[in-house]
């Protein structure tokens, strides 16, 4: 009975997915049926009768393609998991010109209203994704499509047949209502071979993405050196520097000073290797903020752990990681798990954290948890966003699982082939 239960389940589950499967894989079908009634209720001695329905069916197939390959996209993934990445090309940015024109990165326009629709049917138009999904649309109805209908309407040829007089149609209709229940939870499985098989991105399409994350990758890392040279710029002007310059006045005083006044020399001395002191500590700060030495020393663990026991929080590190990375890994771990504790303390209101470090075979995971309130988020500018773009650097990831409330987990992975 348990059983019977469990199969009437997955046949109800499967005959509304199979209905779904069949009614987004038939949207397109269904504009060009439209079209051919059209055609046949102008009539075919009309010369302009195929004007129409051919406008029709182009439109409605243009028009309709991508959010087709969208809502297959959204259901492979909801019912199975399979990730189909979209490939769509990114509109690049709109400036604005000294001259008062918009450029979109084909044309000059008067506004920026009229540059953004004229870069986003620019983009639309050459992207090679269209004709992926203008081939994928034509194609589905004819597999997924097909086989989605079995369940649906095997149900309607069973409400015909079954309360019909004719011993043959009641036949008919009991056969229907077989087909229905025993296809319908596998009918709509189809459509996920299907989709990863003509919805995913062709290699040339892969290339000229991986081309185009490399290019953003090379200026993310070009703003972010010009941005940490201007601050060991200022950091050394406003502290260190204006700190010497200081100290050689008070030097050049005290000299003058040793004749006709020793105990204000004196003074000054003290108060200049006070100075000296104070400066030599704000060059060891900075250092550390460029590369903490204990890093270069010990590794990414200790460092790690180093910098747990510096910060606010109770912080425990775990870690089980055997070999020492290359320089630049070891800073990108470093710096990201500095800046997850800094929003920890600084916006989560967190009390405690959890540092875990582990190589997997292939990569580098470091997972960051915090007890704080939640709600953290990558945000285009915000900290998160920008240590995501310096781990796509070395091909690595960082994902944040943060509901209100709390905790917040962060992943970061940096794959490693010297594992």
């Amino acid at each position: 009975m348990r059983q019977l239960g469990s199969w009437l389940g997955h046949a109800g589950v499967g005959f509304v997915r199979a209905c779904v499967v069949a009614a987004v894989s038939m949207l397109v079908p269904a504009v060009w049926a439209a079209a051919v009634a059209l055609g046949i209720w102008w009539g075919a001695t009309n010369p302009w009768s195929w004007v129409a329905p051919l406008v029709l069916v182009c439109v409605g197939t243009l028009a309709l393609s991508r959010p087709v390959c969208q809502m297959v996209r959204h259901l492979v993934v909801r019912w199975t998991g399979t990730v189909i990445p979209a490939g769509y090309r990114e509109a690049g940015p709109v400036t604005r010109m000294s001259t008062g024109y918009w450029w979109n990165g084909y044309s000059y326009e008067r506004t920026k209203h009229d540059a953004l629709l004229d870069q986003k049917w620019r983009v639309r138009w050459r992207d090679p994704a269209n004709w992926r999904d203008l081939r994928f649309t034509a194609l589905v109805p004819f597999t997924a499509g097909v086989v989605a209908c079995l369940p649906p309407a095997g149900v309607a040829a069973a409400i015909l047949g079954l309360g019909h007089p004719d011993p043959a149609a009641r036949a008919a209709g009991a056969l229907g209502l077989v087909v229905a229940i025993a296809t319908a939870p596998y009918a709509w499985r189809p459509v996920e071979p299907v989709a990863v098989r003509f919805l995913r991105a062709t290699p040339a399409m892969e290339l000229a993405d991986r081309v185009d994350e490399l290019t953003a990758q090379r200026a993310d890392t070009t703003v972010a050196q010009a941005a940490e040279i201007r601050r060991i710029e200022r950091d050394l002007h406003d502290g260190a520097q204006a700190r010497l310059v200081a100290l050689g006045l008070s030097l050049a005083t005290a000299e003058k000073l040793m004749e006709t006044d020793p105990d204000q020399a004196k003074a000054l001395l003290r108060e200049a290797r006070t100075g000296a002191a104070t400066s030599v500590t704000e060059l060891r700060e900075l250092v550390k903020g460029i590369n903490p030495p204990v890093l270069n020393e010990r590794g990414l663990v200790d460092a790690v752990r180093t910098l747990g026991m510096d910060s606010p929080l109770e912080t425990t590190v775990t870690a089980d990681l055997r070999l020492r990375l290359d320089p630049p890994i070891e800073s990108a771990m470093y710096f990201g798990i500095a800046e997850l504790l800094t929003n920890a303390i600084k916006h989560a209101r967190a009390t405690r954290a959890r540092i875990s470090i582990a190589e997997d075979g292939t990569a580098i995971v470091v997972h960051v948890e915090d007890d704080g309130r939640g709600g953290a988020g990558a945000r285009t500018g915000g900290g998160l966003e920008g240590l995501r773009r310096r781990l796509a650097v070395f091909d690595g990831t960082l994902e944040i699982t943060s509901p209100p409330g709390g905790p917040t987990r962060a992943t970061m992975a940096v794959p490693c082939e010297s594992l």
